[in-house]
């Protein structure tokens, strides 16, 4: 049996994770993720895959982010029928997201339309709601720590990444005529004390390990997180302020909550209104209790009158009725809204409101991204565009670092170095040029690893004859 791998995706960027696995008798994919950022990047959502999608037989999937499963729609439309493995927390958010993803999609293309701006006479979207929907018959959930098997010569094991809920490390075991061999994708890794998930899994063996590099070139400051937190919300309260903080739905919001929690609790900050302002964020957050035993907070979790979800001053808003009360809110209260980073969503709506009075203040809680508006005001620019208006940046703007999702660059490390043995090859992925570069010339200088950073569309043969 030759195995050989194609890089469909998360070469040389952070997004579009799809790893084909050709077995000659048997091709399956890991991850089928969307190209994000840059508009020449975003065009490759539209190519055609580079076999039919009919022929392929399996998807294993690591973990719920867009970059990793917003492509399923597309090839579920365009014929895939088999089976999508994947853990069952991340079979629950996948609904959830790929159908917001579709629903964005077809927003966008009416849009368009209606402003003339697509090359397009009639421009499509690359997936609707009910493509989205074609995805969940397909789904199948897998439990962590528990072997499956996708094909006779092909186990796969799922183990905890962090990152966020239901990530996964995958390990797949390969067995040949006469050699096994085993095969090891980090997924996107967590970090190791994060408060709600449990620290990226060490694997002791591996043949052939894809090791993500999203902050392979930067080590995280020593952050007290809960201090700077309070210290940004109490500066807002001193000046009888609104607090807005945008923050993604999937993770990041439920980390706010819980350190908003936690800050209360111990009274370093007031116990003030929190509104939740996000029906996908509220949907995430239920999924924690459904699946305690995929996180740290069983115990806090099993007292059902308080915890960091359910408590007195958080109030859940659904509907666009509640959200819009809002925007006339003062004084002392705490609004978390998405997009984090003030791309989209319903924050758009408070900070439209909220930017103009010098009392509030905003504080950004992650990455902002170049081009964002989340950057653009972190970079303390006095005025931002919403809604077609300039509107003035009045209110303060703070950034609390030390929520990251990823692992930085000595975590990715202390992960490689669970290994017994250094693989025999180690593909560096989902990092833009210069971070894979610098984990790459780590890994070789420290552990003595075989590193490659793959190119989009390259292929490796594996192993031949096993």
């Amino acid at each position: 049996m030759d195995v050989s791998v194609k890089f469909l995706g998360a070469a040389g960027t952070v997004t579009g994770s799809r790893y084909l696995l050709d077995l000659g008798d048997f091709e399956f994919l890991v991850d089928c993720g969307l190209f994000q950022g840059r508009r020449e990047l975003r065009r490759r959502n539209w190519d055609k895959f580079p076999m039919p999608p009919t022929d392929m037989e399996a998807i294993i999937l690591t973990h719920a982010h867009m970059d990793h499963i917003g492509c399923l729609p597309k090839l579920v439309k365009d014929g895939f029928r088999g089976p999508i493995y994947c853990t069952a927390v991340t079979a629950e958010l996948a609904k959830i997201l790929l159908l917001d993803s579709g629903k964005l999609q077809e927003e966008e293309a009416e849009y368009a339309r209606k402003k003339g701006y697509s090359k397009h006479e009639n421009p499509e979207p690359l997936y609707t709601v009910e493509d989205a929907e074609a995805v969940f018959p397909l789904l199948v959930p897998k439990d962590f720590k528990k072997p499956f098997s996708i094909h006779p010569s092909v186990e796969v094991t799922y183990y905890h990444a962090g990152h966020i809920l239901g990530a996964a490390i995958v390990r797949i075991v390969i067995k040949g005529d006469s050699q096994t061999k085993k095969l090891v994708f980090s997924g996107d890794l967590g970090r190791y004390h994060d408060p709600l998930l449990y620290p990226p899994t060490l694997i002791p063996e591996a043949d052939v390990v894809w090791i993500e590099s999203t902050y392979g070139d930067r080590v995280s400051t020593t952050v007290k997180t809960e201090e700077e937190l309070a210290k940004a919300i109490n500066d807002v309260f001193s000046r009888d302020g609104l607090v807005i903080i945008p923050a993604f739905a999937v993770g990041r919001t439920q980390l706010v909550m819980y350190y908003l929690y936690q800050l209360v609790k111990k009274g370093k900050i007031p116990n003030v209104p929190i509104y939740l302002d996000s029906p996908m964020a509220i949907n995430v957050s239920k999924l924690y209790k459904e699946f305690h035993q995929d996180h740290q907070l069983i115990a806090v979790l099993e007292d059902t009158v308080q915890h960091p979800f359910q408590h007195s001053q958080l109030h859940y808003y659904r509907k666009q009725e509640q959200s819009r009360t809002l925007n006339d809110l003062k004084g002392k209260a705490i609004i978390i809204s998405a997009s984090g980073m003030a791309t989209g969503g319903r924050v758009l709506h408070h900070l439209f409101h909220h930017l103009p009075d010098e009392r509030n203040g905003v504080v950004f809680v992650g990455y902002q991204a170049e081009g964002t508006r989340g950057r653009r005001l972190v970079n303390g620019e006095s005025e931002v565009r919403i809604y077609g208006q300039e509107v003035p940046v009045k209110a303060k703007i703070y950034s609390v670092e030390g929520l990251s999702a990823h692992a930085d660059q000595n975590e990715l490390i202390e992960w490689a170095e669970g290994f017994n043995q250094k693989p025999k090859l180690a593909f560096i992925v989902h990092g833009e040029e210069e971070s894979a570069g610098v984990l790459a010339q780590k890994l070789k200088e420290e552990l003595g690893w075989n590193t490659i950073i793959p190119n989009y569309l390259e292929s490796f043969m594996l192993f031949e004859g096993i």
